[in-house]
């Protein structure tokens, strides 16, 4: 019974955060990316990130969003977005060949950094956090983590996809768009979660 009940936790776990990182704005932007830098770093640092947020959420998650507050955990949003708003910048600034695409550390910082600010106080931190009562760390912790490495493969293949379907200077501004909204939005959603409910940036933390 103890077996079949950590099954069906991975199953429950694994759809539900798969499900909701797919469509959350960290997908989004990961893809971005993937469309402008090497894929391997690319998936590395985001499925790093990911694995590492979702150890975070089961084993200090709830301490974190306890100790900062609702006051302060929206700062951490704020700072994910101004990473987003900071590499569209960037972007717009060097106009150098979609060919060149620069060393792989780069790269991979730049991918782990987006992914982790993004992914911290998120609504798939905050699932993860509530499932580990009901299944456990190591259900939640393996489920969780498979889902969003499986969810930043996809964003990634996706992304280099993109790259060579779509002229260069075309998939520049659209990354660069891309970014920019999804920058800001996080900001917003930072600083006043309440106006996103739909979002759920509202969710009480």
């Amino acid at each position: 019974m103890a077996a079949l009940g950590a099954a069906t936790g991975f199953v429950v776990v694994f759809a539900v955060i798969g499900f909701l990182e797919l469509f959350d704005r960290t997908s989004f932007a990961l893809l971005a990316l993937a469309a402008r830098a090497k894929p391997w770093p690319t998936f590395a640092g985001g499925a790093l990130a990911f694995v590492a947020t979702t150890a975070l959420s089961v084993s200090v998650g709830a301490a974190l969003v306890d100790l900062l507050g609702p006051s302060r955990i929206g700062w951490v949003r704020v700072a994910g977005g101004a990473v987003l708003l900071a590499y569209a910048a960037w972007l717009a600034l060097h106009r150098e060949e979609a060919a060149v695409r620069g060393p792989p550390g780069p790269v991979l910082y730049v991918a782990f950094a987006t992914v982790f600010l993004l992914e911290l106080a998120d609504t798939t931190m905050i699932f993860e956090i509530v499932f580990v009562a009901a299944w456990g760390w190591a259900t939640v912790l393996l489920a969780g983590s498979a889902a969003l490495v499986t969810v930043a493969a996809w964003d990634v293949l996706l992304g280099a996809r993109l790259a060579r379907r779509i002229r260069p200077e075309t998939l520049r501004t659209i990354v660069i768009v891309v970014l920019a909204v999804v920058g800001v939005l996080t900001i917003a959603a930072g600083l006043a979660p309440s106006a996103f409910p739909a979002l759920g940036f509202g969710t009480g933390i």
